[in-house]
């Protein structure tokens, strides 16, 4: 498998660095296998990976009363890290768990530090900054302009496949609903 080719193909859509610049990343990587429902990040913990998901999937998680609240999902081609704990180099209580097998290129905080210091590295970071703020702003003006029912199919409209690959309960909390009211939303329909 040629991690550095899916690397650059994944990242493409938003800026086109060269291959031998994936090939670079790669490098600073450590190709991990984690087994689905395995905590990768624990709650009140600082982050210390940073994630690029070549196959599977994982969740960002928050607890409310007793309850995990699924604040965002990230599937293959994509990368994900409690990136506020990243920042700041504090705890935050957010958790990561995988959703599915996952087949991770794992970097550690102080490899990303030292990437992101790079004249590339800042193009990398900044770009990646930016389409994460644009997706978490799209989402948070989602939640509050748009019905359940809206949001559902929106979020089938980004990820056709969310509903083989992500367990009911997690996609319910996603989108600020009851399990009940997802499936009535999908009977419905």
């Amino acid at each position: 498998m040629n991690y550095a080719q899916i690397l650059k193909s994944s990242f493409d859509p938003y800026f086109q660095a060269p291959l031998e610049i994936w090939e670079g990343f790669f490098r600073m990587c450590k190709v991990v296998s984690v087994k689905k429902g395995i905590i990768i990040k624990e709650y009140d913990a600082t982050e210390n990976y940073f994630y690029f998901i070549v196959e599977g999937a994982v969740g960002v998680f928050l607890w409310k009363e007793n309850t995990p609240v699924c604040l965002d999902f990230a599937f293959d081609g994509q990368f994900c890290s409690d990136y506020m704990s990243i920042l700041t180099g504090e705890p935050t209580p957010l958790y990561l768990m995988t959703l599915e097998d996952c087949l991770f290129l794992r970097m550690s905080k102080e490899k990303y530090n030292e990437l992101t210091q790079m004249p590339i590295g800042k193009i990398i970071r900044l770009v990646a900054g930016e389409v994460s703020f644009v997706d978490k702003q799209r989402q948070q003006i989602e939640l509050l302009t748009k019905t359940a029912s809206q949001r559902y199919h929106l979020l089938l409209k980004q990820f056709p496949d969310i509903q083989n690959r992500v367990a009911q309960q997690h996609i319910a909390s996603y989108l600020g609903i009851t399990p009940q009211s997802l499936s009535r939303i999908k009977r419905e329909n």
